[in-house]
């Protein structure tokens, strides 16, 4: 093994995924930039390197020289001390002080910084305050370094590191020594096989509590990413001894001991992580006792005296002047709704695209609103808030502003401060997971009506739960089906197309000048991916005189060529390929940049699936500002994880937004995840242009699979299997 140490010039690639990384680096004794290879993902601009390895010539690069293993240095020359501070490692010292400080303080710069730091205020243009600022990056950066070397002696991503010490500060070594599983529970985005590969390195013995309670821990949670609320006993038995490698007699006395503790809770044969069994009872107790409580608002007092003294308990709202006003003729079934919510506490409108959810509800605003009833609504992300909004003409709220969201503490709203209203709409509830649906109804008082809008043919909620589905199986509260498309929306081939494959049909597929919905044909994924980025950069915005950002690609995955993460970067090359840029992770996030957040910060107040665009980026000060729906949220380097591009994204992401134009490639390298479901949503997600791109094999086959996948659930048995809702509240 050879030893080099190096300056990193230049990062010329990254795959974020396995971490392989080719650098441009400065050698002393070489005259040419050295081209260094291997998993380097962590390696930033300016690092000093010490790398073991050798060197090997490529038939089609050159000479190379493999990475084995790797440390980050200071450096010791005046050239390496200048490309290390001005790399935006150090908060408050970008390239033009960088050079300042070294013309100034030459080989003795690091001591100054370390030991001498206000001197620094000989430099024109530092003072006080950025001084501050670089003596606590210094700082930090020296600890995380030192976790940087702790993960790499135990085999571990350094990508870590800056999260770790974010977390425990100056005992994070500490608390790793002491219990490396703790990283799992306490830190987003690193999981249990990263915590276990450190107490393996560490000695921890496969077969001890702390390892199988995180593995049992890690199972479930796994299992409520794929929608369960909770595991059977023998399933999380198989998939958490499967994990550990470890004796099911030895998981079934830690799993006793873990029920002992109140860290599972049991019930019959599942069992929950707390959170979600207590959401669980919780809701479907607040829905009984909600629809079992009379309304204390004009419209249920009236109509509910005027029945008691007719005997007729058909009365109700009067639905031809309600059309009158809003200028529109109802249908039966539209009509039934709106005569159903008067009386109704809890209540479901539920059908497709273009068969008038819409056009509904605002029918069952304008009946409250003629009685004076205060009406609150709400949508589970930003956009269909927006939409919400766009369409009735009164405030709409995300669900998280709604219960007005204050962390660390929770939520604003809830069985001590309820809203304050005589209604409360909903939109898009098959999104709704368990929990967020326990949170809403905590802060919903009994006398409050609540209507709930949503598509069951959609796909069920990225979290754990099928709450819309489970209310309207339970058969315990007015459902309202609507299922005749309109003539205006037959227009739309869009529509008609997506009730076609959700009835089980191939859509059609005859391109034209006239129609918003095309199918492309190809056959390979990478002609698929090349086809999408011609759309995204130069057809669609030359046809119809619009910019690339107004166009989104959907797709099945993450992974694979037209996966999200490879479309990802081929669309950023395409259409934002230039500018300076915080380097994250093996992703460059520039200015013009679309990103989506994929992780609830409640401190930020951005929600998963929202989706901005990066405006500007301080490379000296290792923060980027990104502007979602008119609001700039800043994100430091360190919080880089939290942000994917968003040029593509998957369907499951997309649930609840739509978009002008969707993109939309459909190939069998996609099998696993074809689902009728998952193509329907995709398709239900474009207002005005919907392209696909891939085969008819592939759509055929998405289009027959319709093996919904069942997610573990009490939900419906909760609300209908002890005798209903007169039991529960009487």
């Amino acid at each position: 093994m050879i030893r080099i140490r190096c300056v990193v010039e230049r990062i010329t690639y990254q795959n974020p995924e396995n971490g392989y990384s080719v650098l441009k680096v400065h050698v002393k004794g070489y005259d040419d930039l050295v081209t260094v290879v291997g998993n380097l993902l962590d390696a930033n601009v300016g690092s000093v390197l010490l790398i073991d390895g050798d060197w090997k010539v490529d038939g089609k690069y050159g000479r190379q020289f493999l990475a084995g293993k790797w440390e980050e240095t200071l450096p010791a020359t005046v050239y390496g001390m200048e490309k290390y501070l001005g790399s935006g490692l150090i908060r408050g010292v970008g390239p033009k002080y960088a050079k300042k400080i070294v013309q100034k303080f030459g080989a003795d710069t690091f001591d100054v910084i370390e030991e001498k730091i206000e001197l620094l205020q000989e430099i024109p243009g530092i003072g006080g305050k950025r001084i501050r600022m670089i003596e606590e990056s210094w700082a930090r950066q020296k600890e995380v370094k030192n976790i940087m070397l702790f993960l790499q002696d135990h085999g571990v991503s350094t990508a870590f590191a800056a999260k770790i010490y974010k977390q425990y500060g100056n005992r994070s070594i500490e608390v790793m020594q002491e219990n490396p599983f703790r990283l799992a529970d306490d830190i987003w985005g690193i999981g249990f096989k990263t915590a276990d590969g450190i107490a393996d390195k560490m000695g921890f013995g496969r077969e001890t509590y702390v390892r199988l309670r995180s593995g049992i821990m890690y199972t479930l949670s796994e299992l409520a990413d794929q929608g369960h609320v909770y595991a059977q006993k023998e399933q999380l038995m198989e998939k958490a001894a499967a994990l550990l490698e470890a004796e099911e007699g030895c998981i079934a006395m830690t799993m006793d001991q873990m029920l002992k503790d109140k860290d599972l809770i049991r019930q019959e044969d599942g069992v929950y992580l707390p959170p979600f069994y207590y959401a669980e009872l919780g809701a479907a107790g607040k829905l009984k006792r909600l629809a079992g409580a009379p309304a204390a608002d004009r419209l249920w007092t009236q109509l509910a005296r005027a029945r008691q003294e007719t005997g007729n308990d058909s009365l109700s709202v009067d639905v031809g002047r309600i059309e009158q006003s809003l200028h529109r003729k109802y249908d039966q079934i539209q009509a039934d709704a709106i005569r159903r919510c008067a009386m109704a506490k809890v209540m479901v409108l539920t059908g497709g695209p273009g068969t008038g959810k819409t056009t509904t509800t605002q029918g069952i605003i304008a009946a409250y609103r003629a009685y004076g009833l205060k009406i609150l609504l709400a949508a589970p992300t930003g956009r269909a808030a927006k939409r919400m909004s766009e369409a009735t003409g009164l405030e709409a709220k995300t669900l998280h502003r709604l219960l007005e969201c204050k962390p660390p503490e929770g939520y604003g709203r809830n069985e001590e401060n309820p809203l304050e209203g005589d209604v409360l709409i909903v939109d898009e509830c098959s999104m709704i997971d368990i929990v967020m649906m326990n949170s809403l109804l905590k802060a919903v008082p009994l006398h409050m009506r609540l209507i709930l809008v949503g598509d069951t043919d959609q796909l069920p909620s990225v979290g754990a739960g099928n709450v819309l589905r489970d209310i309207i199986a339970s058969e315990c509260f007015p459902v309202i089906r609507l299922n005749r498309i309109f003539r205006q929306a037959m227009e739309s081939r869009i529509i008609t197309n997506a009730h076609r494959i959700n009835a089980g049909e191939m859509p059609d597929l005859s391109n034209g000048k006239n129609t918003d919905f095309f199918f492309l044909q190809r056959e390979e994924p990478e002609e698929a991916a090349a086809e999408i980025v011609n759309l995204v950069k130069n057809k669609l915005p030359r046809y119809y005189g619009v910019p690339s950002s107004a166009i989104q690609v959907l797709t099945p995955m993450q992974r694979g060529v037209t996966g999200a993460a490879s479309l990802n970067l081929v669309l950023q090359e395409a259409v934002n390929p230039v500018g300076e840029g915080l380097r994250r992770g093996g992703f460059v996030y520039r200015a013009g940049d679309k990103v989506m957040q994929i992780k609830n910060n409640y401190d930020k107040e951005i929600f998963n699936g929202d989706i901005g665009t990066v405006e500007n980026v301080d490379i000296s000060g290792r923060v980027l500002a990104v502007n979602f729906e008119n609001r700039k949220i800043q994100y430091d380097i360190t919080e880089l994880d939290e942000l994917v591009h968003a040029y593509a994204t998957t369907i499951h992401k997309a649930q609840g937004s739509e978009y002008p134009i969707v993109v939309m490639p459909v190939l069998m390298n996609h099998f696993v995840m074809l689902q009728r479901n998952l193509i329907y949503t995709g398709i239900t997600r474009a207002r005005k242009i919907l392209v696909m791109v891939g085969t008819k094999k592939a759509l055929s086959y998405a289009i027959g699979n319709v093996t919904v996948t069942e997610r573990n659930t009490m939900l419906r048995e909760r609300l209908s299997g002890d005798g209903g809702i007169s039991d529960a509240v009487s």
